[in-house]
């Protein structure tokens, strides 16, 4: 049966490292970043509303199509509101594939240094950090932590959501915890 796994949690916690890390040793599984779908639509830095409801509906037929073809789909996404992580649980449950929660956290205070260490590296390398962009434009770091609050309440409401210690240079303690968390 095919799995809608979300990889939700804080900005720069793991996420996509673990998305990309399953679907390496799971042939046929969709890596499904949808800040990688909303950067391919045009100015959506100028239209981050817009671009965001975008990408989360394109994400969701994407999901539905590659879960109905059998196959599982990783979401990492960073979702601090309960609407979009409702619409992929109702999508796994149209096509009957199972959905797994997962939430990566660490303290808050680690939190927000990875993602600040993760956009300096990123900076110093010369690659595009559209996520640091967003973060900035919105305030820096006090920006993420109001986020990490958010998704902190967010857990508070999804009492089924499964909760995995992510901790700066511990991905292979990070990834097995998954794996534990999606065989149940």
């Amino acid at each position: 049966m095919a799995r809608l796994i979300l990889l939700n949690g804080p900005p720069g916690i793991g996420k996509s490292t673990l998305a990309q890390r399953f679907v390496d040793e799971h042939p046929l599984a969709l890596h499904l970043d949808l800040d990688a779908v909303r950067a391919m639509l045009g100015g959506w830095m100028d239209h981050q509303p817009e671009s965001g409801a975008a990408a989360r509906a394109l994400g969701l037929t994407m999901a539905r199509q590659h879960l109905t073809a059998g196959h599982d789909v990783v979401v990492p996404q960073l979702l601090a509101r309960v609407a979009f992580i409702e619409a992929l649980e109702h999508v796994a449950a149209e096509v009957g594939a199972t959905f797994h929660e997962i939430v990566l956290l660490d303290t808050k205070e680690h939190a927000v240094r990875r993602f600040l260490d993760r956009s300096q590296r990123r900076a110093a390398a010369g690659v595009s950090d559209a996520a640091g962009q967003m973060v900035q434009q919105q305030g820096g770091a006090e920006a993420i932590e109001a986020t990490y609050d958010r998704l902190r309440a967010v857990i508070e409401a999804r009492t089924h959501a499964v909760v995995i210690t992510s901790e700066d240079g511990e991905i292979d303690r990070a990834y097995a915890a998954l794996h534990q968390a999606i065989a149940t």
